[in-house]
């Protein structure tokens, strides 16, 4: 048996950004469930509370807005979600160039290019502890080996 050659698109993922589509197609299956079984549920207590009220308006302006919060809900956390993992893959893309970029670059360049480094602080000397001092709570008139 022959293996199918891979798409042109999974050809350029690199492992981790196949493990991230592949969490991401995840996350919106069964988040989906979820929020199919949460809009279930509340269809279901719909059902119930107006066959035993009979306040029909009533119980839909609740059931609207129940609904209305877990379907923003869902698409809330899905887009921040998307967001987040993009600003991470991206800074994780800039920072490896930024390191191979590196890799090329002398320290005399480095310093032209970045100005003085930030880290070559002087060093900083601290004055001399003072000396002990005896302890006030102490009484110095009696002797510590009657206590």
């Amino acid at each position: 048996m022959t293996a199918n050659p891979p798409s042109a698109l999974e050809s350029m993922m690199t492992p981790d950004e196949r493990t991230a589509a592949e969490a991401d197609a995840a996350r919106w299956r069964y988040g989906f469930f979820i929020v199919l079984a949460g809009l279930v549920v509340v269809l279901v207590g719909f059902t119930v509370s107006v066959l035993n009220s009979g306040e029909v308006a009533t119980m839909f302006a609740g059931v609207c807005g129940v609904v209305g919060t877990i379907i923003g809900a869902y698409f809330g956390v899905q887009a921040g979600q998307a967001g987040k993992d993009r600003a991470e893959a991206e800074l994780r893309r800039v920072n490896d160039m930024a390191i191979r970029m590196a890799a090329y670059i002398d320290r005399a360049q480095i310093d032209q290019a970045l100005g003085p480094r930030r880290d070559r602080r002087p060093a900083v000397t601290y004055p001399p502890a003072p000396a002990p001092t005896t302890n006030p709570h102490v009484d110095p008139d009696v002797d510590p080996a009657s206590r």
